[in-house]
């Protein structure tokens, strides 16, 4: 059973249960407390606390979820970064007894999974929070055996919330039995056993709490379910394959690796399943507009690429590689998601720049590495000109340092990186805040018109674009913006046609006071969060025209702007360059 028929199978059995299918939401989630989505519940959240949900009260979804808790145990036969979750969710409708049946139906029925194969783990009661006695009555109604019915602590039979606070609560965890022989523990070997004969394969959260802040419990109501099943494992079951990566989600991706590596696979698949992971990873975090950087998740991006690079080397593959391993994912899903599709322009460009950027100082960077090695251990100023110098993350010196068997000094990296941190925001307030309080009232005219930039190259070029730095003299400002590639002659003109378009209307720029959790969530954009205080000030450039309602610029700012648009008189762009890889550079001035 292909993959494409797995999750078809999936969604179909739900809505012909009344589940509507909802889409996957983005992986960048609009709660600010996460960098990532990380799980199928989390663009229904809201509707988990009692608000009324447009899908109605039943809905199933297979969501992109990106988990960067898994990236050190990438390369065994399970654990992923980039993943699909297939998931049913119920919100105030049913409960316990209806979703554990449809889970048991949908296995041994529809995927014809043998009940011989299937073990059940329930929440044992632990930290004042009762055992759910419930669940097992339920898994023994069903045709459970009691020998394959197991109790766990928090840990593993306990789930959520995700952020700082939300909705959670016990889960039955389903377990697929690999090998069907247990280890040398005997009769100890059961579901959550690390001797690999146990992969978990769905998960049944029933949402009855809320946790806030400060990790306090309360009753929720109404009660909701909300279940994760990673497509990838329930492929590897319905293909019968050792590992995940064999399945027809990843072979077409290790096998362009083996047409070019001298390193088989059979020998060692462990560079080959880190440069396939990581691969699909890019693609996915790419095709949201996300840029390799150093902060956030640029950050992250950047890692797994130079994660990839690094275990590219060691199966010494050719430069250049992980472009026709981004087509390959591209091929596979762009059918499922055809933003792949629509943006390979973009996301090919990103991985390969970062490629060739990389490889460029990878080569002085192993350099430098042996120079430091050569003390016998790794001083965290020395971690950090890595990682500043020659773009080396952390986690990539670490893997070089364990391999040589060197120690680290972790917390002497973190000083020195704080430190550069401080550094870069007293600057960060003159480079981004725009013009100080001081502002002569041109200076004040360019800064206001830096929004209307900003906006209009979102509006032409794609949400894909954001700030990466700004200045502004008397006579000019200047605008660095993430984009892929230069900029056409006619899209400049769009761009500034645009901006003079707003101008003309004698659009009203607002300002508003409110707290940097409630700007984000009003829709205000912001770029560089290791900046903002508690309280933010919130700009918008509104256009009553405008047939959604929705104002034409909002993001957070120190200011100081002018009043009204027509103010500014006429924008023009007399200039469009690079400013580095995927970053672009405007210069432009008031007539």
């Amino acid at each position: 059973m292909k993959s494409l028929e797995i999750r078809k199978k999936f969604l179909g059995f739900f809505e012909k249960r009344g589940h509507k299918i909802v889409p996957s939401s983005s992986l960048l989630p609009s709660d600010p407390t996460v960098l990532f989505t990380t799980a199928g519940m989390q663009q229904f959240k809201e509707y988990f606390l009692g608000k009324s949900s447009p899908y109605g009260n039943k809905v199933t979804s297979c969501q992109k979820c990106f988990r960067t808790s898994d990236i050190e145990e990438v390369g065994d036969t399970k654990h992923l970064i980039f993943l699909e979750m297939l998931g049913n969710f119920s919100f105030g409708d049913y409960f316990k007894k209806e979703t554990t049946e449809l889970a048991f139906e949908l296995l041994t029925k529809n995927f014809k999974i043998p009940l011989s194969k299937l073990w059940f783990t329930y929440f044992k009661g632990e930290e004042n929070i009762p055992e759910d006695k419930e669940s097992l009555e339920i898994l023994k109604k069903i045709g459970v055996s009691k020998n394959r019915i197991y109790k766990f602590g928090i840990k593993e039979n306990f789930w959520g919330p995700t952020g700082q606070e939300g909705p959670c609560g016990p889960t039955i965890e389903i377990h697929y039995d690999l090998i069907g022989e247990s280890c040398q523990k005997g009769k100890n070997c059961i579901p959550n056993c690390d001797c690999g004969r146990f992969i978990e394969l769905w998960n049944l959260v029933f949402n009855e709490y809320y946790q806030n802040k400060n990790g306090k419990l309360s009753p929720l109501k109404p009660k909701g379910v909300d279940t994760g099943m990673g497509l990838e494992r329930l492929a590897m079951i319905c293909q019968k394959k050792p590992s995940v990566y064999e399945t027809d989600l990843f072979e077409p991706v290790i096998k362009e690796i083996s047409k070019n590596s001298s390193k088989p696979y059979s020998l060692n698949p462990i560079p080959y399943r880190i440069i396939t992971d990581h691969t699909r990873g890019s693609v996915f975090l790419a095709s949201e507009g996300i840029l390799p950087s150093n902060v956030e998740r640029g950050y992250v991006l950047r890692r797994i690429l130079r994660r990839a690079i690094r275990f590219g080397r060691l199966l010494n593959l050719p430069k250049n590689f992980l472009i026709s391993l981004a087509q390959k994912v591209i091929e596979i899903y762009r059918d499922i998601y055809p933003e792949l599709r629509s943006r390979q322009a973009d996301i090919l460009t990103i991985i390969q720049n970062e490629e060739e950027k990389f490889g460029k100082t990878l080569k002085r960077g192993l350099k430098q590495f042996e120079k430091i090695s050569a003390k016998g251990k790794i001083s965290g100023i020395d971690a950090f000109h890595l990682f500043d110098t020659y773009g080396f993350p952390l986690e990539l010196t670490q893997e070089l340092a364990k391999e040589r068997k060197l120690e680290i000094d972790i917390e002497g990296f973190k000083k020195a990186l704080e430190k550069h941190r401080e550094i870069s925001r007293a600057g960060v307030e003159k480079k981004f805040g725009g013009v100080g309080r001081e502002a002569t009232y041109e200076a004040t005219k360019l800064h206001s018109a830096t929004h209307l930039l900003h906006a209009a190259l979102r509006k032409i070029l794609g949400s894909h674009v954001k700030q990466m730095g700004s200045d502004i003299s008397p006579q000019r400002l200047r605008f660095d913006f993430s984009h892929p590639q230069k900029i056409t002659t006619e899209e400049i003109k769009k761009v500034e046609d645009l901006v003079n378009q707003k101008i003309k209307k004698d659009l009203k720029i607002k300002k508003e006071e409110m707290s940097y959790e409630r700007a984000l969530k009003s829709g205000a954009l912001a770029f560089f969060k290791e900046k903002y205080p508690k309280i933010v000030s919130v700009y918008s450039i509104g256009d009553p025209s405008d047939p959604s309602g929705q104002v034409f610029s909002k993001e957070i700012c120190a200011g100081p702007h002018i009043k009204r648009t027509s103010e500014l008189g006429r924008f023009k762009i007399i200039r469009e360059d690079s400013s580095g890889a995927g970053v672009r550079r405007i210069r432009a001035i008031l007539e």
